[in-house]
């Protein structure tokens, strides 16, 4: 199976968006064809996001999709510092990469991410998608 880091900016766009790519990812991994692997800092983002006044979300939706979230997710502890990310809190992401031994770490925003991190390849939700589908 392989593993997958989700940056935040992925489960946001899955909640604004269902349908679209980003929800796809999350809907594999939740059906248990991808494995979601996060460290602790990661889940506390995920919430902190997700519940921003600015987003909107209804507090039970973000309850119900950050509950099947953690039920399909490997919680890992990075065990080194990373500061390869000009954006420092995207340095978490690529800390659980190494630590996850991860396949890929899943962005909406590539810039801030070099273009893999030791064997994990950093791509998009549609990049993954024609990944997994190949």
């Amino acid at each position: 199976m392989l593993k997958v880091v989700l940056d935040t900016n992925v489960l946001v766009s899955a909640l604004l968006q269902d349908q679209g790519n980003e929800g796809r990812v999350v809907r594999l991994v939740r059906t248990g064809l991808l494995l979601a692997c996060a460290s602790p800092a990661m889940l506390n983002e995920y919430e902190l996001v997700l519940r921003r006044p600015s987003f909107r979300f209804q507090t039970e939706l973000v309850n119900q999709y950050l509950d099947s979230l953690r039920s399909h997710t490997l919680i890992v502890i990075p065990r080194n510092a990373v500061k390869a990310s000009p954006d420092e809190p995207d340095n978490r992401f690529l800390e659980c990469a190494e630590a996850a031994k991860a396949d890929f770490l899943v962005t909406g925003n590539k810039r801030h991410f070099p273009l893999q991190w030791k064997n994990t390849r950093i791509v998009n939700a549609r990049e993954l998608l024609l990944e997994v589908i190949l």
